[in-house]
């Protein structure tokens, strides 16, 4: 593991408590990501491990710097019973090694799309990466290098990802937030996209 994995995971463990399970994932050109599982008073929590060990990169630089870029971790958030969640683990491992396998820069705003439901039965298939902050603070490290943020994924339907395509990920929140869309509901239906 490296540093930065040890330094991401100990503020995983202070932000939400010791993880009570975890799967690792390695994919052909990429490192090893883990999936940490987190329960919390009624909620469970899935944080990746191992997506910032290395910077990301916009795939239209001619070289990768090393040490300097934006680095993050993924967390997702869902209230326990309803669904087999704990499927998901794969599927965010394969989000989080983005960066390293096609070379994307997962930024909040950004829409990730799995083309296959995030767990059985789910009704998503593609995430809305959230702002950071709220949940895990970033984690500053040494200079020159970047803090990890930790970006909430919040499960977006096929409508309302489509929908968000074009009217962007704001006026997609501030629907579900006009609604009291529970965005933790592991089966909730779409929110209402008609005015």
């Amino acid at each position: 593991m490296s540093h930065v994995s040890q330094l991401v995971e100990a503020r995983l463990s202070s932000a939400l408590g010791e993880p009570e399970a975890r799967a690792a994932v390695t994919f052909l050109g990429a490192d090893r990501i883990e999936v940490l599982r987190f329960r919390d008073e009624g909620i469970v929590r899935y944080a990746t491990l191992g997506m910032s060990a290395h910077p990301m990169t916009d795939p239209t630089a001619v070289t990768a710097d090393p040490v300097r870029g934006p680095r993050a971790e993924l967390v997702l958030s869902v209230r326990p019973g309803y669904a087999d969640t704990d499927q998901v683990f794969r599927p965010l491992a394969v989000l989080a090694a983005s960066p390293q396998v096609e070379g994307v820069v997962i930024a909040p705003g950004a829409s990730l799309d799995l083309g296959e439901p995030l767990w059985p039965g789910a009704p998503f298939g593609s995430v809305l990466v959230a702002e950071p902050g709220g949940l895990v603070e970033d984690l500053e490290l040494d200079e020159p290098m970047d803090p990890v943020r930790f970006l909430p994924l919040l499960p977006m339907t096929a409508n309302e990802a489509a929908w968000k395509r074009v009217h962007g990920a704001a006026a997609l929140e501030e629907r579900w937030l006009a609604h009291g869309t529970d965005l933790r509901d592991p089966l909730r239906a779409g929110v209402a996209l008609a005015d």
